[in-house]
């Protein structure tokens, strides 16, 4: 009995404490028309300190939804253009000589900011993205002997275009898996795209003021971690899971020819943690299971690698994901 009030209080303090997401989405909405599932993947990989790949067609306002968010918060924001001709200097920083010093200085490059958006990360070659993802992972760089931090919070928002493949370099599986999320972006639907071309011929420039501070997303990933996930949420996830791995224990006999592998532990990890801050956007204090399906196809996607027969038979991740939740049970 002592659990249902302790859900309770926790229910209540997490709904008063949740306020500053509606404020976000009130402030990302003045800007950026429609794209809701955009936003709300951006708030999920902030607050649970993830990273996020977002695939799309160029002009679907991914540049501009990062630059207003990192507006919002009041925070450093700074972009990357990918071209075959980086070099990881230009990514991390380099030493440079000062002569009025007489010594070598670091000079720290563009991912030192809060809000780093690498544009068309598959352009560049394999050396400036492992640069890239060593800051993700490691959140610090190392130049010449010294190391130092990145700024709190850092997210790293890579946009890749799904249509060119000409002059690409694709992120390799072990890169990609480094992203909390894989976020497939669409075009807006037809009223959007109407109030789209009203508010961009308007000529009104719309000012976006800084509604809150790092330090506030700081406290709020603490609560984020307070968010309550049961026992029986946490065997669901587990199993969504592994029935990427052994579909054929799940009565998914179909699916064990079309899986060359599946999700690793950092699925599950996502997974939970992703759950939890879909919980919180919701203003909720604890995870039901229509939180873990809502993000499930973000956090799978680029984690579930596809045989030569899969790909013969033009299945993709997603059609995959979509099996195994509606196969394995809901809590």
């Amino acid at each position: 009995m002592a659990e249902i009030v302790d859900i309770r209080e926790l229910n209540e303090r997490i709904e008063k404490q949740s306020v500053f997401v509606t404020n976000l989405m009130t402030g990302m909405d003045q800007a950026i028309i429609g794209q809701k599932h955009l936003v709300e993947s951006l708030l999920i990989g902030l607050l649970s300190d993830g990273h996020v790949l977002l695939e799309g067609v160029p002009g679907l306002a991914k540049t501009k939804a990062i630059r207003t968010l990192a507006s919002l918060i009041d925070a450093q924001f700074s972009r990357i253009q990918f071209t075959p001709d980086l070099l990881p200097a230009d990514v991390i920083g380099t030493m440079i000589y000062s002569q009025k010093d007489g010594q070598f200085m670091a000079k720290k490059g563009p991912v030192f900011a809060n809000f780093v958006l690498a544009d068309e990360i598959n352009r560049a070659p394999a050396k400036v993205q492992s640069a890239l993802l060593e800051a993700m992972q490691e959140r610090q760089v190392t130049i010449s002997t010294q190391t130092y931090e990145l700024p709190k919070p850092f997210l790293v928002m890579a946009t890749q275009n799904p249509i060119e493949q000409e002059g690409t370099y694709p992120l390799p599986e072990a890169q990609v898996d480094r992203f909390m999320l894989k976020v497939v972006i669409d075009y807006p639907k037809l009223d959007e795209e109407k109030k789209i071309i009203r508010q961009n011929i308007s000529g009104e420039d719309i000012k976006i003021k800084p509604i809150m501070g790092t330090t506030d997303i700081e406290a709020a990933r603490k609560v984020v971690r307070d968010v309550y996930l049961d026992e029986k949420i946490e065997q669901y996830i587990a199993d969504i899971v592994f029935a990427t791995r052994y579909p054929e224990k799940y009565k998914l006999q179909e699916l064990k020819g079309l899986i060359s592998f599946g999700g690793s532990p950092r699925a599950s990890i996502n997974l939970a943690l992703a759950s939890r801050a879909f919980a919180f956007i919701k203003h909720r204090g604890y995870v039901i299971p229509e939180d873990v399906r809502a993000i499930a196809h973000d956090v799978l996607r680029h984690r579930i690698g596809l045989t030569y027969e899969a790909e013969a038979s033009n299945v993709t991740s997603e059609e995959i994901v979509s099996k195994i939740l509606n196969k394995v049970e809901v809590p």
